[in-house]
């Protein structure tokens, strides 16, 4: 099924299996408010009777609820199906696990795509949202699932930045918080790869600032760029080189022409191309603004311990050293503010030669991290 500009509008009733109303209206950091938003999820294993055994996994940047079930539009296994099902170390025959699609996404999430109240795509009539404004949307679901309290939540990447700000804003809600290559806030060199990429959108003509719904044309070109360039922060040196050096792509010499002469060269291009399959544009943008966005410390007077005051979760932080999009000081920085508070947290650094994408990739060591924290 092809990710059409009039398939995005309608993204709800395509893809999501479950989905949830948020009754009231949802407010945000900005002072508005979204109206009539819905969250769109997925679940695996059974709740027990007591609702303790709930576990929350927050999805990336470009994820989606699909956690261990096919994506629906490329048919592809679930993004972290290695990690999450019967025996895996996140145990559904154990564990009740919900996945949500964020607001603002175009997975059946309302997000721009979505249908505003005048019968119309939002597109960028839809307002700017934070990391937190997407937790209000999943403590909404939550509460509307009867689930008080979370055996843990669980997140890598912008799904970590989201599992510290459920673990800050709302400390009742999870025993355990497991935050995997992410980071309390966005550094100036990740808000300056976001804006790279939301420049490629913008300046492609077919985006139309925003209002490229309906059409037959929508801005794949800048999108493709924009992930392509944010592949590259996902991987390392070691990784690339390992995998693709120098070598050609289908060919015994170079074209001296401006094809696609390396073999990594084809495989971002394919990255860019396969990704304009399955996402929208607009859903690129503000989602990148909510990560730029976020600053925890910030978000609590300025110093990040206070954000922890008072907790009784225990936490578990994981980085990898060939991260260098949240490099382990990073997650040592969130370690040094929850020791500050005396809360209960370890910490290990993984040695993994994929760079920040090792947290979705398969990995011994982070399996019996995972599967030691949760149970």
């Amino acid at each position: 099924m092809e990710c059409s500009p009039k398939s995005l509008a309608n993204m709800t009733l395509l893809l999501a299996s479950k989905t949830f109303a948020i009754p009231e209206p949802l407010p945000l950091d900005s002072g508005q408010v979204l109206e009539a938003a819905e969250i769109a999820y997925e679940t695996y294993g059974e709740l027990n009777a007591d609702r303790s055994n709930a576990i929350l996994l927050c999805h990336a940047l470009t994820g989606d609820q699909y956690v261990a079930s096919n994506h629906p539009i490329t048919g592809k296994p679930g993004w972290w199906e290695r990690m999450v099902g019967p025996g895996k170390p996140i145990d559904t025959d154990r564990f009740h696990v919900i996945c949500a699609n964020v607001i603002g996404s175009c997975m059946g999430s309302t997000g721009p795509a979505s249908i505003g109240p005048d019968g119309q795509p939002y597109g960028m009539r839809f307002p700017v949202i934070t990391i937190r404004d997407m937790m209000r949307g999943i403590v909404a679901l939550l509460d509307g699932l009867g689930i008080e309290k979370l055996h843990t939540v669980v997140g890598g990447s912008m799904g970590g930045m989201q599992a510290l700000s459920l673990a800050a804003n709302w400390p009742e809600r999870a025993e355990r918080v497991l935050v995997l290559a992410s980071t309390a806030r966005h550094s100036a060199q990740n808000i300056a790869f976001h804006e790279l990429g939301r420049q490629a959108i913008m300046a492609d003509p077919n985006w139309a600032d925003g209002a490229y719904y309906g059409g037959d044309a929508k801005p794949d070109n800048g999108l493709a760029v924009a992930r392509m360039a944010a592949h590259i922060t996902y991987l390392s040196e070691e990784g690339l080189t390992e995998k693709f050096g120098r070598r050609l792509q289908d060919r015994d010499s170079k074209s001296f022409g401006f094809e696609a002469d390396f073999q990594v060269e084809s495989y971002l291009r394919y990255q860019g191309s396969g990704f304009t399959q399955r996402f929208d544009a607009n859903s690129y943008l503000y989602i990148t603004r909510a990560m730029d966005y976020f600053d925890l410390a910030e978000e609590h007077g300025g110093k990040l311990a206070d954000a922890f005051a008072g907790t009784s979760a225990r936490f578990c932080l994981v980085s990898f050293d060939t991260d260098w999009l949240y490099p382990t000081a990073e997650s040592r920085h969130v370690v040094h503010a929850l020791n500050a508070t005396s809360a209960k947290v370890s910490f290990v650094e993984l040695s993994a030669s994929a760079g920040h994408d090792s947290f979705l990739l398969p990995h011994d060591q982070l399996d019996r991290v995972v599967r030691g924290f949760v149970e």
